[in-house]
């Protein structure tokens, strides 16, 4: 195994595919990308790229063919489940259904659920979490300022809540804070009301690990490319009733078991739970390679943490040395992961982002992070008018010298301002007369 030593500490973490990459600055220098957006898509492990280059000789159909490369395909497909299942301590009985993402991975939750289910959830959830449930009987929690206040909202709300079918929504760590939610505690409360509870893990998977039994949820969902796995894949873990009695989230190939000719109309017999729900060709690729980032994080949870908190810390106490820096906040008393959004008064967060880009190679994360709820409302406690944000979120590709950079960047932006000119775009921030060309392969 290829293992990185990152100048801050002597934890030794998996090596991460572009970790040398070099990019060009438009003043025609080029320098090694410091790649601060590990919360918006990750890049992918060294291991992670040799499993799938070790499985590409052998791709061909999943299920049901009778060539041999056909059937090592469908024994990789099939098998990922179970490393999948052991990797979040799911029951034996769960289903791991295979999707494109965490956000497919809810809609089809959304749309499994049974009929007048009451859904309570807090507003500080992502899209993906937020946006799939509709109707009457969703319940939109106001974040609270500390984990025991959401253990008490959850308590009321789902009291409030109507007879019947109960799904409670909550993320594992926020993707605006990266603060760690009290998963475990909000599960109790459920199973107390007789409510489901599903968890979010996009931004959980790979910073900590995840035990469904220990912690008490019902349903689990992530996505490849925040895990260092960015081929495509996402995976929905959990209770398989309210998934075989629902219809087919996409109906085609794989999800039927017989379908027959009566003239007038098609008679269809649905697939069980997990082909039910997973039409047409699957991504045996990104499958694979989703549950090989799952073992390989397995077996580093303890250098993997250590190497993100020690510069989490560094992160932190640089920024804080920046006039009119302002960190974005939830809970106040949660312990977070290496994900930290920030406000720098009399600086647009969009200016900020292009600028560390084009004069320093840095990648940050501008916007409101596909959560525009609880962003617009974070970024008015600081007392900005934007609606809008920096983030600077910590991974495996993460050195102290991008840390350090970072804050000396911005130190820089803020004291001095830019060396360079930038305009507006369509609403973004570009530098004038960029003269940085793309790689030669988008020629």
């Amino acid at each position: 195994m290829t293992l990185a030593i990152t100048p801050s500490t002597t934890t030794a973490v998996p090596a991460v595919v572009g970790a040398d990459l070099r990019v060009p600055l438009v003043t025609g220098e080029r320098v090694t990308y410091a790649n601060l957006d590990h919360a918006a898509s990750a890049p992918c492990l060294q291991e992670v790229r040799d499993a799938v280059d070790e499985l590409l000789p052998w791709y061909a159909s999943v299920h049901r063919g009778a060539g041999f490369a056909s059937q090592v395909s469908t024994r990789v497909y099939e098998q990922a489940r179970d490393r999948i299942r052991r990797f979040v301590g799911a029951h034996a009985s769960d289903a791991v259904v295979f999707t494109r993402n965490t956000t497919d991975s809810l809609n089809l939750l959304a749309r499994s659920v049974p009929k007048n289910t009451a859904v309570v959830l807090f507003d500080s959830e992502h899209h993906a979490a937020l946006l799939p449930w509709r109707g009457p009987n969703v319940q939109r929690i106001t974040a609270p300022s500390s984990s025991g206040a959401a253990v008490v909202a959850l308590d009321r709300a789902l009291a409030a809540a109507p007879v019947g079918p109960r799904l409670v929504i909550v993320t594992g760590a926020s993707n605006v804070t990266g603060e760690l939610w009290p998963v475990a505690e909000l599960a109790k409360v459920a199973r107390r009301h007789g409510a489901r509870i599903a968890l979010d893990a996009a931004q959980l998977a790979p910073h900590r690990p995840i035990n469904a039994r220990e912690l008490g949820v019902d349903y689990i969902a992530f996505s490849g490319h925040k895990i260092y796995a960015p081929f495509g894949a996402g995976v929905l873990v959990g209770r398989a009733d309210w998934l075989q009695q629902a219809q087919p989230y996409l109906v085609g190939g794989g999800a039927t078991s017989k379908v027959t000719d009566h003239g007038d109309r098609l008679g269809v017999a649905w697939s069980a739970v997990p082909e039910r729900h997973e039409a047409g060709s699957p991504n045996v690729v990104g499958v694979h390679a989703l549950a090989a980032a799952c073992e390989i994080l397995s077996r580093h949870w303890e250098q993997t943490i250590a190497h993100e908190q020690e510069l989490l810390v560094r992160l932190r106490e640089g920024l804080r040395t920046i006039p009119g820096f302002r960190e974005l906040k939830i809970l106040t008393d949660a312990d977070k992961v290496g994900v930290v959004s920030f406000t720098v008064s009399g600086f647009d967060a969009g200016f900020l982002a292009a600028a560390l880009s084009a004069e320093y190679g840095i990648g940050v994360r501008d916007g409101a992070f596909c959560a525009h709820v609880i962003v617009g409302r974070l970024v008015k406690q600081v007392g900005s008018h934007e609606q809008r944000a920096v983030r600077a979120s910590i991974g495996l590709g993460t050195t102290a010298e991008h840390v350090d950079r970072l804050v000396a960047a911005l130190r820089s932006l803020v004291t001095e301002g830019p060396k360079w000119t930038y305009t507006q775009q369509d609403g973004r921030w570009v530098p004038e007369d960029d003269g940085r060309t793309l790689p030669p392969f988008l020629a």
